[in-house]
C-alpha cells in the first residue's frame, strides 16, 4: 500500500494578528513538504480588498512548495479572470482551484452577466490560457443549491470533462460518506481523482454552525465526545487529533492516498497530523 500524501489550505489574512498566524503556520508546515498549499479567496471571491493573489505570490516564494490559487466565477469578468490566470502562470503558479463562488449578500447564486456562469466554464477557459493543474470542488453530501445528488454528479462530470484534474471534497466526518461518494463518482464515469477534504475541529461549537450552513452532517457520537469540552481545553485538541487520525487511517485502508487539510491557518494540530502522516505509514 502506498504512503499517503497531503495538501494544505490556508486563507488570506484580514488583520495583523491573522497575518502573523498565517505566516507562522506556513513556516511550521512547509517543512513537511505538502504536495501543494492552496490559498482561498475571501468572501465574494477576488473582490476589492481580497489578497489571494498577493498571499499566493509571496507564499510561492517563501513556502518552498507548489502553491495553488483559488479562483471563483464571481471574482470578476471573463477578461479580468483570464488576465489573473495569465499573471499566475507567469509567476510560476501553475495550479488553480476553480470554483463557482457565492455572491455576498445574495441567498441564491446569480451568474455575472460579463463573467463565467459556472466552474466548468472557468475550467475550460483556464485550460485555454495554459496547461494548469486544476482542482474543483465536490460535495459528498450534496451542494446546498443542488436539487439532487444525480444533478450534482452531472455537473461534476462537466467540470471533469472540461479539464479538471482533481476533485477536492467538502469536509465530512464519517469516512463512509466519502467512500460512498467516491463510488458514485466512479459510477458516473468521472475519471478525475477524488481527494477527501478534512477539517481539524478547532472549535466544536463553531464547527457545527459552519457545518449546518455547508449541509455537512455531524455524527451524534461527535456531539457526545465534545459535550462539556471547551475549545481551549487540551482534551479538545486530543479529540480533534483522534478524529483526523481515524478518518485518515480508515480511508487509507480503502486505497485513499491523498488528503487535503483545511488548516484554518492553524499550525499546532495540523503540524502533528502532518508529522503523523509522514512517519506512521
Amino acid at each position: 500500500m502506498s504512503k499517503p500524501n497531503f495538501s494544505l489550505e490556508v486563507f488570506p489574512p484580514k488583520t495583523a494578528a491573522t497575518t502573523l498566524s498565517l505566516w507562522k503556520a506556513s513556516q511550521e508546515l512547509a517543512p513537511f513538504k505538502p504536495e501543494f498549499i492552496s490559498v482561498t479567496c475571501g468572501a465574494g471571491g477576488n473582490a476589492p480588498g481580497d489578497t489571494t493573489k498577493e498571499v499566493a505570490l509571496v507564499m510561492a516564494q517563501q513556502a518552498h512548495c507548489p502553491v495553488a490559487a483559488h479562483m471563483t466565477c464571481v471574482s470578476g469578468s471573463r477578461e479580468e479572470l483570464l488576465q489573473l490566470a495569465r499573471d499566475y502562470w507567469q509567476s510560476n503558479i501553475r495550479h488553480i482551484v476553480a470554483l463557482r463562488g457565492d455572491m455576498p449578500g445574495q441567498e441564491r447564486y446569480t451568474p455575472r452577466a460579463d463573467g463565467f456562469a459556472y466552474a466548468d466554464e472557468l475550467v475550460a477557459a483556464l485550460k485555454e490560457v495554459a496547461d494548469f493543474d486544476i482542482s474543483v470542488a465536490g460535495y459528498p453530501e450534496g451542494h446546498p443549491d443542488s436539487s439532487s445528488m444525480d444533478k450534482e454528479l452531472e455537473y461534476l462530470k462537466k467540470k471533469a470533462d472540461a479539464g479538471a484534474n482533481r476533485i477536492i471534497t467538502q469536509f465530512f466526518f464519517d469516512p463512509e460518506v466519502f467512500l460512498r461518494y467516491r463510488d458514485r463518482v466512479a459510477a458516473a464515469g468521472i475519471k478525475a481523482e477524488v481527494v477527501p477534504g478534512l477539517l481539524p475541529v478547532l472549535n466544536f461549537k463553531k464547527m457545527t454552525a459552519f457545518a449546518a450552513r455547508c449541509q455537512t452532517s455531524v455524527p451524534e457520537f461527535l456531539h457526545k465526545m465534545f459535550e462539556g469540552v471547551e475549545a481551549e481545553d487540551i482534551d479538545h485538541r486530543l479529540l480533534a487529533m483522534n478524529i483526523l487520525s481515524h478518518q485518515i487511517t480508515r480511508l487509507h485502508t480503502e486505497g485513499v492516498n491523498f488528503f487535503h487539510l483545511y488548516t484554518l491557518n492553524e499550525s499546532m494540530l495540523t503540524r502533528h497530523v502532518c508529522r503523523w502522516i509522514r512517519s506512521a505509514f
